[in-house]
């Protein structure tokens, strides 16, 4: 029986689960959507939660818990300043998991984990990285057409 015996033990010894599950719980807060396993997602969950609720608080107290199991400062920043506001009026429920497939090497079931209200960050980071994906195109092309121009010269020259 299993009778009152919470969370998942993921396959990794204490030190491990803990340091995988603060990882993930910064990727959340810093990136709003990561891609994990769903099992990891589930363990996760109440983590944010709690850290959302300690954002939500906003006092010295407070941000000091979220730094002691945050890994970043900017997570810390993060959180407080853009992330907690945001739900001011919720009571919980920050979070949604999406289930996205299987995994080709193991079969392992995936799933979306994102902070609701993310789209418009989502969406911003997406066209951020469109357009730095265009330069990118735009100067592969210059650099081709000036490697086309120099060898044509070269066969002029000979």
């Amino acid at each position: 029986m299993r009778h009152r015996v919470a969370g998942w033990k993921l396959g990794r010894n204490t030190s491990h689960r803990r340091a995988l599950l603060r990882n993930l719980v910064t990727s959340v807060i810093m990136e709003e959507r990561i891609e994990t396993t769903v099992t990891k997602a589930k363990a996760m969950r109440p983590h944010v939660e709690k850290m959302i609720t300690l954002g939500k608080r906003g006092d010295v107290a407070a941000r000091r818990q979220a730094g002691a199991y945050l890994m970043t400062r900017e997570s810390v920043e993060r959180l407080f300043d853009t992330v907690a506001p945001r739900f001011g009026d919720r009571n919980g429920g920050y979070l949604r998991i999406v289930r996205t497939g299987f995994r080709q090497g193991d079969g392992g079931e995936k799933a979306f984990i994102e902070l609701l209200g993310s789209e418009k960050f989502l969406a911003k980071k997406r066209a951020k990285s469109s357009e730095a994906r265009s330069k990118k195109l735009e100067a592969a092309k210059k650099q081709m057409e000036e490697m086309e121009k120099q060898s044509e010269a070269e066969k002029d020259d000979k």
